[in-house]
């Protein structure tokens, strides 16, 4: 009985993801409506607070798998590593930023809503989902390695963060067009411009200071 009960429950909850999932890529968060979500997945509204904490949760629960979605299109660019040279880890950074661009391009309701959500009564990220954000920025950081050898991990894993942050203000504004209408290959074209002369310059690049402490994508 008890494991019909969590089977139930395990179902449930499942079909809720799905729900939300599916109104967040097509209407973004603005859609989502717990009676909707309730009507869709065959239980009561309450019942989602049974399953749930609250709905933040189920937001993030879609988030991370934007997020898996995310880490795969930019492992699948990758060139093979170990590098043999610090100008094939330089290469394979332009392929990831390429990568986030094409997947940002592709996925654009849903890439937005990841970092439209914030949490409400200041709750902080649950570490499930803070550790799906480290593998992702684990990504930038194996080039670093190469680029940098001599780096602190601890820099370095900051750099990261750096480096994801400035191709995502150049993907942001460019999709949305905020500073200039580019055509995408012209965007495409400048964001592998960019991030080539980011990793010319590495000499700049060692000289980043540890002290700052972001820990995920966008603040809760």
């Amino acid at each position: 009985m008890i494991a019909t009960q969590r089977d139930r429950h395990a179902a449930l909850r499942e079909r809720l993801i799905d729900a939300a999932e599916r109104t967040i890529a097509a209407n973004g968060l603005a859609g989502l409506r717990a009676r909707d979500l309730a009507g869709e997945a065959g239980c009561a509204v309450g019942t989602i607070y049974n399953v749930f904490e609250h709905l933040d949760e189920l937001i993030l629960c879609v988030g991370l798998r934007t997020l898996a979605m995310l880490d795969t299109a930019l492992g699948a660019v990758g060139l093979a590593r170990p590098y043999g040279s610090a100008e094939e880890a330089a290469v394979d950074l332009v392929h990831l930023a390429l990568a986030y661009l094409e997947f940002a391009a592709r996925h654009a309701v849903r890439w937005r809503a990841l970092f439209e959500h914030r949490m409400s009564e200041a709750r902080p990220l649950p570490q499930w989902f803070v550790e799906q954000q480290h593998q992702l920025f684990a990504q930038v950081e194996r080039p670093l390695v190469t680029l940098l050898p001599d780096l602190d991990p601890d820099a370095r894993r900051i750099l990261a963060r750096t480096l994801f942050s400035a191709v995502h203000g150049i993907v942001a504004l460019g999709l949305e067009e905020k500073l200039a209408s580019l055509p995408f290959s012209d965007l495409r074209d400048q964001l592998a411009a960019t991030v080539r002369a980011i990793t010319t310059g590495r000499d700049e690049l060692r000289s980043i200071d540890s002290a700052p402490r972001a820990t995920d994508l966008r603040q809760g």
